[in-house]
């Protein structure tokens, strides 16, 4: 597993870029905004933050988001907003990408 190193400042304000599996083109499809949205939504209501800028592409996103005074967890953030994303994305029918066998 790589050994990142990142920076956290309590209350930061943080840049993140998220690519898609194998980079498929599926962001732009209406199910999808959806999803997200609705992912995002669910999460900031148990852990607030604010986004503060956001690029959806195709493939990809960008976005900015500050974190409450005191806060440095945007990473339980991202893994429930991932994980919200896929079951929602299933839910409608959404085609989730092969896995390799070491996952």
């Amino acid at each position: 597993m790589p050994n990142y190193r990142r920076r956290r400042v309590p209350g930061g304000t943080y840049f993140f870029t998220l690519v898609t599996h194998e980079r498929r083109r599926f962001l732009e499809q209406p199910a999808a905004r959806a999803a997200l949205r609705s992912a995002i939504g669910e999460v900031r209501q148990r852990w607030p933050f604010d986004v503060d800028a956001f690029v959806l592409l195709p493939d990809h996103l960008h976005c900015v988001w500050s974190l409450p005074p005191g806060d440095v967890d945007y990473s339980t953030r991202w893994n429930h907003i991932k994980g919200s994303f896929t079951r929602l994305w299933l839910a409608t029918n959404g085609v989730e990408g092969e896995q390799s066998l070491s996952r």
